[in-house]
């Protein structure tokens, strides 16, 4: 039976013993009174007893001495009470758990399930599991983008709200990337296939909503610490009202006033609640585990390219320094780039496109990786990248600083400044985050020193880690983890390269753009929309969520101390005191529930 249908049964039961004891059938009346609290004794009993036996004791053992007692003691209406404020509690929790997973859950449900696919002519509907990497989809109006693709039509407009929350659609051209998950919110479009279904960017959100849905949170965990000692502590003021007053009803009214539900409720209600919450602000969050290693965050860590900055380098400069035409360098530098695999390299090509150079094709085209590349275009030989990378190829003049050098046929004819920009919202990121109460905000990237030391003076950030290898940033890692004053530390990157990092820190949150699969697998926390920002904002919900889980769980144990004086005292029967604790519980959720709104 459903904790609702539980609920309902014990709810009618009492009903219908409150009518019996109204129409004079007290005997009846009394054992309608017990047989509802037995329906809820039986699966409690069962319950504490695998508790028991795993070694874990819960506040669930003081509701089932409250109801052997009440049914011990003869206080039938008391012992029915308990039972429904136990089997209500739950399923109010669970309830509070529907809404506060809502967002979740319309994400899962929004998954695309087919596809059509246009071979030639034909336009067939298959499942979006069976779509291949180069298939054409044609994706109809209002239809859910179901794979990660490029916009073959002349343009797409997409409605990202599902994903970013913003309500306005997006346009976008013939070579776009599209993420699956958004929808069509105009004229039918074509996409062309990057990656299978089950490899998009939405198919793995949907896996990390789903662990979202099992994982359990650390101070969940703590919450029950809590009630290894309110066990003891409820056991002796009754043992000691008894003892006083020679009443063990007494003894049974502390149990029922002692019976914390707050304390299984609040806690996973709230830190829910911050999950749900986050997702709206574009954020998803696997679980409340990490929404309280976000609450509790002391540093973070941030990785540049493609976090802080947009991962798409540009050409600021090109200098000619040997009588050559600065085009002609260009044309050059680009031609033999065409074949390198480095970031860099991109960028000298689309600037020799975007100025209509026509490229030639490199031959016998040696490549270094991090270092450069030479190769034969038009008969002259040309290398392209660092100084060290010109000296060892034997190229002269190479005196100059500057982050990539060009060398035509022996010597060095020039130099490229490229840069990375910031993200819009970069700049205000590290403000936010100690507005937030993170105490110290460090930059690590592979780029040069001098590159990182100009972005992280930019940001203002604490402190700037230049030229890191992976192996590095692990170590940057456990070196803040193991002051105790910065952690929790929180990592934030976007590559394949910063996933043991991501893994390595308290919490991990990958920027979900295009390409990130591996680092959002293994972060705690996805940001699905190029937006830093966000990390703040993350830091912001779980700030709020904790504090609310620990303001509900304290404030409710709190009033359940106080009113076991009371009852200790005989001021508080067993059957009022059900009545009050019911009055708390509510209390106590509904104040955990405000983690779904904006502070």
């Amino acid at each position: 039976m459903s904790r609702r249908g539980v609920a309902l049964t014990a709810a009618g039961g009492i009903a219908v013993a409150a009518l019996l004891r109204l129409g004079g059938a007290g005997r009846a009346s009394d054992t309608a009174f017990a047989l509802t609290a037995a329906v809820v004794l039986a699966p409690l009993a069962w319950s504490v007893a695998r508790s028991v036996l795993s070694g874990d004791v819960g506040v669930d053992a003081i509701a089932l001495v409250a109801i052997v007692g009440a049914l011990a003691l003869g206080e039938y209406v008391a012992g029915a009470v308990v039972a429904l404020m136990l089997a209500g509690g739950n399923a109010l929790e669970e309830s509070a758990n529907r809404r506060a997973r809502r967002e979740l859950t319309a994400l899962v449900e929004r998954a695309p399930r087919i596809a059509h696919r246009r071979v030639g002519a034909i336009i067939e509907e298959v499942a979006a599991e069976a779509v291949g990497i180069g298939d054409v989809v044609v994706v109809r109006g209002g239809e859910v983008v179901p794979v990660d693709g490029i916009v073959e039509s002349d343009e797409a407009v997409v409605d990202e709200s599902s994903l970013t929350g913003e309500p306005l659609p997006v346009a976008y051209h013939r070579g776009a990337t599209v993420r699956s998950g958004t929808a069509n919110a105009a004229e039918a479009f074509e996409l062309r296939a990057l990656r299978p279904a089950a490899e998009s960017a939405y198919a793995a959100l949907v896996r990390l909503v789903r662990q979202a849905e099992t994982q359990r949170a650390p101070f969940v965990r703590l919450a029950d610490r809590y009630a290894a000692f309110f066990l003891p502590l409820t056991a002796l003021v009754a043992g000691s009202a008894w003892a006083a007053s020679g009443n063990p009803v007494r003894a049974l009214a502390v149990f029922v006033v002692a019976t914390p539900c707050p304390l299984i409720l609040a806690a996973p209600v709230a830190l829910i609640s911050g999950v749900s919450r986050a997702a709206r602000a574009g954020v998803i969050v696997k679980g409340a585990a990490a929404v309280e290693g976000l609450g509790e965050a002391r540093s973070v860590l941030l990785d540049k390219t493609g976090t802080v900055t947009l991962g798409a380098p540009e050409v600021e400069e090109v200098v000619a320094l040997d009588g050559l035409p600065q085009a002609e360098l260009l044309r050059l530098a680009a031609s033999v780039d065409q074949l390198s695999v480095h970031p860099l390299a991109e960028a000298l090509v689309h600037e020799a496109q975007a100025r209509r150079l026509s490229l030639s094709f490199p031959r016998e085209v040696v490549e270094r990786r991090a270092r450069g590349i030479e190769g034969r275009v038009d008969g002259r030989r040309v290398a392209v990248g660092s100084v060290g990378w010109l000296r060892e190829r034997g190229y002269e003049g190479t005196a100059v600083d500057a982050q990539v050098l060009v060398g035509v046929d022996g010597r060095l004819a020039g130099a490229v400044t490229i840069a990375d920009r910031l993200r819009p919202d970069a700049r205000d990121l590290v403000p936010a985050l100690r507005a937030a109460g993170i105490r110290h905000v460090a930059l690590a990237t592979g780029d040069r020193t001098a590159v990182a030391a100009q972005i992280g003076s930019a940001l203002g950030v604490d402190r700037v880690y230049g030229e890191q290898t992976p192996e590095d940033k692990l170590a940057v890692v456990r070196a803040l983890r193991a002051r105790p004053e910065l952690r929790p530390v929180v990592m934030v990157g976007d590559g394949i390269n910063d996933a043991p990092a991501l893994a390595l820190a308290d919490v991990g949150i990958a920027m979900g753009t295009a390409g990130a699969t591996v680092s959002s697998e293994t972060a705690d926390a996805v940001i699905v929309l190029d937006r830093v920002g966000r990390v703040a904002d993350a830091v912001r919900i779980g700030r709020r969520s904790l504090g609310i889980a620990r303001q509900s769980v304290l404030a409710g144990l709190g009033l359940s101390i106080v009113a076991m004086g009371f009852a200790a005292l005989g001021y508080i029967p067993p059957v009022a005191g059900a009545l009050l604790q019911e009055g708390i519980d509510v209390a106590v959720i509904l104040n955990a529930l405000r983690a779904l709104r904006d502070s």
